[in-house]
């Protein structure tokens, strides 16, 4: 899933952070499952279309897809990420 979201410049870097744990309630009933958390690094002009493409490359039904908004970063990394999603400046 993240090499396609990253091939198709959606993405300019997805982490993965294995050995996670969730505990939450599906459809009526409270689950535990182990998890990776990925943390997808993408660009405001790159949301509509990483948005449209999640569902369909994601095993969950209802996958977890949160905007967490930056506020400031290393400006050469800034601009990596906006030339590896093909996003203008």
């Amino acid at each position: 899933m993240v090499r396609e979201l990253v091939e198709r410049r959606l993405i300019a870097c997805g982490t993965m952070v294995p050995g996670c744990s969730s505990i939450y309630r599906w459809k009526g009933a409270v689950e535990e499952a182990a998890e990776v958390v990925v943390l997808l690094k993408t660009t405001a002009g790159r949301w509509e279309g990483l948005q449209q493409a999640l569902p369909g490359l994601h095993p969950y039904e209802v996958p977890e897809l949160l905007a967490v908004p930056v506020s400031a970063g290393l400006e050469s990394y800034l601009a990596w990420l906006r030339a590896e999603t093909g996003d203008a400046p």
